[in-house]
């Protein structure tokens, strides 16, 4: 067996891991909770159901075998209709920060910007033109990478792959998000304190 043939089977018995490490920490949250709707109970599902995609997809990748069951997706209506072999992709990001100050704020973008007044809005005006010459002059990436040097801290965040049609340039500029089918999703990920917590309280139970 090549080395990139062993490289493959072990990433699908890392899949297959991931999803019986995912049961264990779903049932682990329905055990423990006394509440309908509890958010540990939702994130562990939302994390099964992750890692029971990426499995299904690996192993059909690379062995052309199926589960013998589906993942339902957030949407509740269906799950995903979109082509098996899509022509493209839209990759959508939402990523929430809180500005935790904005003094710092401020400054990092008078370094940047020297049109701005120095040391203007200081009672917390100015801030949206901060923002504005921040998010200008940085990529996304680098942004959450430092947003503590901001003055911003991470909240919630997620990312799409989702299934779509070729696009003319600038077709879709005018409404972007408009076209953000949930049953259209390839695959999604996300990040949030409330996965955080459950990982915490499963280590703590250990």
């Amino acid at each position: 067996m090549s080395d990139a043939a062993q490289l493959t089977t072990a990433e699908v018995r890392a899949a297959a891991e991931a999803v019986k490490a995912a049961i264990d920490r779903h049932l682990a949250a329905i055990t423990s909770s006394a509440e309908e709707g509890d958010s540990g109970v939702v994130a562990a599902y939302e994390e099964l159901a992750a890692a029971a995609i990426a499995y299904d997809q690996i192993l059909y990748e690379v062995y052309d075998e199926v589960t013998p069951f589906e993942v339902p997706g957030d949407e509740g209506n269906g799950g995903y209709v979109g082509p098996d072999q899509p022509e493209a992709i839209s990759v959508l990001i939402r990523r929430d920060y809180l500005i935790t100050d904005a003094k710092r704020l401020r400054a990092q973008a008078e370094r940047v910007d020297s049109s701005l007044v120095p040391g203007g809005g200081q009672d917390g005006s100015g801030v949206n033109a901060a923002i504005g010459v921040l998010f200008g002059e940085y990529e996304p990436d680098e942004i959450a990478a430092r947003c503590e040097e901001f003055g911003l801290e991470e909240g919630d965040s997620t990312l799409w792959v989702a299934a779509a049609e070729p696009a003319d340039p600038g077709e879709w500029l005018p409404e972007p998000f408009d076209g953000a089918d949930p049953q259209l999703l390839i695959c999604r990920f996300d990040v949030s304190e409330v996965y955080d917590d459950d990982l915490e309280g499963l280590d703590e139970e250990e």
